[in-house]
């Protein structure tokens, strides 16, 4: 696909108030949307499960690809549109982080995360029309999710796949959550100034999914201490939904709906994966200060 064929659809201001439109025209799109999004989901979650479940080299080639789509999904964003050097030098980055953390060099692929973040920055100062915090941001907002992914994967204290795979499952869960209450329910609005859709009701439908997806795994993987995986859970519910959050923050900044269009039905990757982009770091530290795999918590 042309890197100009896809468009990046511009809205009003950030302060502008969102326009509602009558019921009678909001319903045939509505149900167009969500066909794509089943659709969508059907053809990419099975790549998800399968390169999890796989491993090497399966999974490092697919963490890479998404890293090169959301890197030029980020740019792109920062720079109204186009790719500037900036943004090359930021793919380069996160795909190099990525490189060396499939290798089994976390720690170097977070320094080198962070090395890019700086590189990006500063070719950015060279370009007109760059948001150059923003552009390193999105070094880091990519990069550092993809190198603890890998790491996850390879964590030998429990089961690195199978915690991949529960990563998976609360974050589709809480999506499914959010939106099913969230529609159903209504009612106030999570955060106006963020996000003009998202509810208390579609949090807590989502929060309470996610805590349903760690009873299930729990029972799966004939966990005897339930409640805590089910409480990790739920609260995991609730960082995505603020990853998901500081997107909407990102893209009202930029004035965009979304971050693109290759994903018909979702927009974009980070689109699709901006809670995932929450839920690993989240899932990296706990592990770290459990001294193990969160599955083996007691």
């Amino acid at each position: 696909m042309d890197a100009n064929a896809v468009t990046v659809r511009r809205l009003a201001p950030a302060d502008t108030p969102p326009i509602d439109l009558p019921a009678a025209d909001q319903k045939p799109a509505e149900k167009g949307t969500l066909a794509l999004r089943i659709l969508s989901a059907l053809v990419l979650a099975p790549v998800a499960i399968a390169a999890a479940w796989f491993g090497w080299p399966w999974l490092p080639i697919m963490t890479a690809l998404a890293a090169a789509g959301l890197g030029w999904e980020w740019a792109r964003l920062c720079q109204a549109g186009r790719l500037g050097a900036s943004g090359v030098v930021l793919i380069a980055a996160v795909l190099t982080a990525v490189g060396v953390a499939a290798a089994g060099q976390t720690l170097p692929a977070m320094i080198l995360a962070l090395i890019g973040a700086v590189v990006v920055f500063v070719v950015a100062l060279r370009e007109r029309g760059s948001d150059t915090r923003w552009l390193a941001l999105g070094a880091l907002w990519v990069a550092l999710p993809c190198v603890l992914l890998l790491w996850l994967a390879r964590e030998e204290s429990g089961g690195g796949r199978v915690t991949l795979l529960w990563i998976f499952a609360i974050v589709w869960a809480t999506d499914i959550g959010a939106y099913a209450v969230g529609r159903q329910f209504g009612g106030p609005l999570l955060a106006p100034n963020w996000s003009p859709r998202k509810t208390w009701s579609g949090l807590i439908g989502g929060a309470g999914c996610a805590a349903l997806a760690g009873w299930g795994t729990a029972r799966a993987l004939d966990v005897s201490a339930v409640l805590p995986l089910v409480l990790v859970s739920a609260g995991l519910a609730i960082v995505e939904q603020f990853g998901d959050l500081a997107e909407s923050v990102a893209k009202r900044r930029f004035g965009v709906k979304d971050s693109s269009g290759l994903i018909p039905g979702h927009g974009g990757l980070f689109d699709r994966l901006d809670g995932l982009l929450a839920v690993i770091p989240t899932v990296a530290f706990l592990t770290l200060i459990n001294g193990g795999n969160v599955l083996t918590w007691r």
